[in-house]
């Protein structure tokens, strides 16, 4: 294939390891594209990756790690780009679409304690009372504070080995990170518990990979097509369908969770929750798969009637 094919992608770790996946994915469905420099992967530097000193609520919210990435796919410098499914905004530019998601990794959150700060075999429980938990996810503290008030919690945000190393330095007893990250690029050895979603509802998406291309680039699009995994397209389909609902951001304490039984049918399992988790609603119902969206729009509308207004952090 003589045209080549550039990846546009995060510099961390994680992003790099996401891009080589898909380059994997490519070449395994595409044979031509194995040739000498026919996947080009092209780190993009966000500004979301140069700001670390303050919550992402406080800068902008989830477009920070992609803007720039896509202004790459809007002027023509790159052909896709791979990207965290949580952190993509639910109403992308004009002129880009989600070509493809890859199949979905452990959408679980993960605990790492400092074993000073346990009572007991790892968990939320048996931190120790009063125990310092670092994050900067308002959907973690809101669902921290509801099962353990009397938890503190303290900014934490970085890749994950700064965010380890803060952990080792006593910046916090005890931090949460995505199981699906760590699987990736292979730091799950040092998890100290897998979260149960009934405690700890994960984010909108979390594990799963989109990549994004533009809408009108036919040769990229037939490239993409058969790496889509459609389970992973209809339970994210069904979560972001709900956070559209919700209008939720960065700002708001938004969990979701869709699963897909042996039967086809998608339950969704969804909460929305104030901040410092003195309230916090649930929404549970299931459908068929085809009804995914219209399964997350209609959790989306409950909880927002629900609640009101109360639920917005900012």
């Amino acid at each position: 294939m003589s045209t080549v094919l550039r990846i546009g992608t995060r510099g961390s770790a994680l992003a790099l390891a996401q891009a080589e996946e898909t380059r994997r994915r490519l070449i395994a469905a595409h044979p031509a594209l194995a040739a000498p420099g026919a996947v080009e992967i092209k780190v993009v530097r966000t500004t979301g990756d140069r700001v670390q000193d303050r919550p992402l609520s406080e800068i902008g919210g989830k477009g920070l790690f992609t803007k720039e990435i896509e202004d790459g796919l809007l002027d023509g410098s790159l052909d896709i780009a791979v990207h965290s499914m949580k952190d993509v905004a639910t109403k992308l530019p004009d002129g880009l679409i989600i070509g493809a998601l890859l199949p979905r990794e452990d959408p679980r959150d993960a605990l790492f304690a400092r074993d000073s700060a346990l009572t007991g075999p790892a968990s939320l429980a048996a931190l120790a009372p009063g125990a310092v938990v670092g994050t900067s996810s308002l959907r973690r503290q809101a669902q921290l504070l509801a099962l353990r008030p009397d938890l503190r919690v303290v900014p934490f945000r970085g890749n994950v080995d700064t965010r380890l190393a803060k952990l080792d330095a006593g910046a916090a007893d005890a931090t949460l990170l995505a199981l699906a990250g760590l699987k990736r690029i292979g730091r799950a050895d040092r998890v100290s518990a897998v979260l149960d979603p009934r405690e700890m509802l994960p984010a909108v998406a979390q594990g799963a990979i989109g990549i994004e291309c533009r809408a009108g680039d036919d040769r990229v699009r037939a490239l993409l097509a058969p790496l889509h995994d459609r389970d992973t397209g209809d339970r994210v389909a069904a979560e972001r369908a709900l956070l559209t609902a919700l209008e939720g951001d960065c700002r708001t304490p938004i969990a979701a969770l869709a699963e897909i039984g042996p039967d086809d049918t998608l339950t969704l399992t969804a909460r929305v929750a104030v901040p410092d988790g003195s309230e916090m609603h649930e929404d549970r119902r299931s459908g068929r798969r085809d009804q995914a969206e219209q399964l997350g729009r209609e959790a989306g509308d409950a909880l927002r009637r629900r609640i009101g207004p109360r639920f917005r952090a900012g």
